[in-house]
């Protein structure tokens, strides 16, 4: 990629130190983007991805101390008129994410007070709030409702902010079998577009694709962790005779790519969810994949192990498998009242293909990587392996990282 792409909007990233900028801005680009440093800025990182129609500047701490925000709000500006002097004609600040951390609610209303100062010299530049670690999902209607609050007693604010996203930019892990889904990053991409200037924003088929690819990747994430979730599950000393033990991981995982993908709450959406992890659990074939993996002779992994390996490949085959349905329904190319055709796409994918790639898995798992290490570090190791084995059917190697495709 060249020093400068011409065509793109200007996304300012402004928040305090630790508020999650950079874990935000790898998550909306993807790990392929370049960061560059520009020359005699030495504050400013200049973050491009072809996958996403913006760039992103981070001048470091301007949502911060008085000096510090001077300072970056000053080379902010250099930067932009030595683009405009370097012929670049896509040298403004366009729009403005303003990151709020969501978890430190007693805090809101003064970082809210900040915004006005850090963005004093954007005076007419749309802002988005970014309300970042929303860990708590019932705190995060309140906290949104809370910064409207804030934001509607000071003029500009009440002018320029567009919208106020919650975001969990990466997994958060709670415990080994419960977490928190990343959440928010196609909204914010989308409101970013939709807050550009014409001529710059990008239309159509092109913006669908963009929030589309982190779908794809945030979605992977979400697979990646259940699927950690159950091998721990697994590695408790009881049989695995049946996916029942995996129901609450399960459920969780469907949930959660249910409100990636946008599936409603709705009688006919509970339909669906209904059917989904009915084929992942109390299926003939769910039961008849794992059988078919219980089968595979010659493995060198104790009882422990395998027990935890299968429990994995199951919750990352129903997770791709939920995938390609809820990606399809997204698309338009089925809806939710499509409840016999999710069955059987669900049942097609956990036949032969996916024992397949799981007895391939599995036969891995017996090899020193796994088998040399035990406990937490035995599971992590599993979790790694099936992920890089079962997550990249319907999608590149690059998702199945965490990576744009």
């Amino acid at each position: 990629m060249g020093e400068h792409m011409d065509g793109y909007g200007n996304v300012l990233v402004i928040g305090s130190a630790g508020v999650g900028k950079s874990t935000l801005i790898e998550k909306v680009l993807g790990s392929s983007a370049t960061q560059r440093s520009v020359r005699g800025h030495g504050r400013i990182a200049v973050y491009e991805s072809l996958s996403i129609p913006f760039r992103v500047i981070d001048a470091g701490d301007i949502g911060g101390a008085c000096l510090s925000r001077r300072a970056g709000s000053k080379a902010v500006k250099r930067w932009s008129k030595d683009n405009a002097l370097d012929g670049n004609s896509d040298n403004d600040i366009n729009v403005i994410w303003y990151c709020v951390e969501g978890k430190s609610r007693k805090l809101i209303r003064q970082q809210i007070a900040d915004i006005s100062r850090a963005t004093s010299l954007w005076y007419s530049v749309p802002i988005i709030v970014v309300l970042t670690k929303s860990y708590s999902q019932l705190e995060r209607e309140d906290n949104v409702q809370l910064v409207w609050d804030a934001c509607s007693r000071r003029r500009r604010l009440r002018r320029n902010v567009r919208a106020v996203i919650p975001v969990v930019a990466d997994t958060y892990q709670l415990s080994d079998t419960n977490f928190v889904s990343p959440e928010g990053i196609p909204q914010l991409i989308e409101a970013t577009n939709e807050a550009m200037p014409e001529g710059i924003k990008a239309v159509g088929a092109d913006i669908a694709a963009f929030p589309l690819k982190r779908r794809r990747a945030v979605a992977r994430s979400i697979v990646a962790a259940s699927t950690a979730a159950g091998i721990a599950v697994g590695a408790i000393p009881i049989p695995i005779s049946d996916a029942l033990i995996l129901t609450p991981i399960e459920t969780n995982e469907v949930n959660a790519l249910a409100t990636l993908y946008g599936i409603g709450k709705g009688s006919a959406s509970k339909k669906l969810l209904t059917t989904v992890l009915e084929v992942g659990t109390v299926s003939t074939a769910a039961r008849t994949a794992i059988s078919a993996l219980k089968a595979i002779p010659g493995l060198n992994i104790g009882a422990s192990a395998l027990n935890a390996v299968i429990a994995g490949s199951i919750v990352a085959g129903m997770g791709e498998g939920t995938i390609r349905i809820f990606e399809r329904i997204y698309q338009g190319e089925h809806t939710i009242d499509d409840v016999e055709w999710a069955q059987k796409a669900l049942e097609s994918h956990l036949s032969r293909e996916f024992v397949e790639k799981a007895t391939g898995a599995i036969a891995k798992a017996s090899g020193s990587e796994v088998s040399n290490v035990t406990g937490k570090e035995q599971r992590k190791a599993l979790a790694k392996l099936l992920t890089k084995a079962l997550l990249s059917g319907a999608m590149s190697a690059e998702d199945a990282s965490g990576r744009m495709a």
